[in-house]
């Protein structure tokens, strides 16, 4: 028995406090990323004129959450309370840099969700949107970004890339160019030919059907041909 508790509080002292190092980096890091958000929609604001009809508002929802809304997008970024490793089979594992020391695996996540602005404004609780990055951040600040487009091949050198404050921007803008390019297309004709009653009373006056940019279509293999 006291074998085991010894076992017990070795593993305490590692791993427990090796997991509040990397939650305290990650949340240092998102207090930062909030800071510069509100930079950016500061910034965007000084830019905007009287004729222009666009809005750009910075919010945030509590500790772990902030959003930007900018025209009729909006992205929120999103602090995982955990911390979390990765598979034997991943790029993180295969690194040196983690093989010399595991510890570094270890990350804080923050993801990066795309949603349409009307689906807040109109209350539309069954639209849906897209996680288009999420930024992995270990207790010595390295990180990587695993994300669409350029969010997914820029910031892959996990070993090497420490997350500044001015990566952090350029991660906030590469998110909003991809969100305002990520268009609202039409939905398949078979995804809303039906309307039930339930549906039509529920949400009454309201569109009743589930929106996003990219329902009806399939959303993996308009990736791979994009990243083709």
């Amino acid at each position: 028995m006291a074998e085991n508790i010894k076992q017990l509080s070795a593993l305490l002292k590692s791993k427990g406090n090796l997991k509040q190092e990397v939650y305290s980096v990650t949340l240092e890091r998102f207090e930062t990323l909030k800071t510069k958000l509100k930079f950016v929609a500061d910034e965007l604001l000084k830019l905007k004129s009287e004729e222009d009809k666009y809005v750009i508002e910075y919010r945030e929802d509590g500790k772990f959450e902030a959003k930007i809304k900018f025209a009729g997008d909006v992205l929120i970024f999103n602090m995982h309370t955990n911390v979390f490793g990765f598979e034997n089979d991943t790029y993180v594992q295969q690194l040196q840099y983690v093989k010399e020391n595991p510890d570094n695996q270890f990350c804080g996540m923050i993801e990066v969700y795309n949603f349409l602005a009307d689906s807040f404004k109109y209350n539309r609780v069954y639209d849906v949107g897209y996680l288009i990055a999420r930024i992995f951040i270990n207790k010595e600040g390295h990180f990587y970004v695993e994300g669409d487009e350029q969010l997914g091949f820029l910031y892959k050198e996990f070993d090497k890339m420490i997350l500044t404050d001015e990566i952090l921007c350029m991660i906030i803008e590469n998110a909003m160019l991809y969100a305002i390019d990520f268009d609202l297309w039409v939905p398949k004709y078979e995804q809303v030919k039906q309307l039930t009653v339930g549906q039509k009373i529920q949400q009454e006056g309201n569109i009743t059907h589930l929106t996003g940019k990219r329902v009806g279509f399939e959303f993996a293999n308009l990736n791979k041909k994009i990243e083709g």
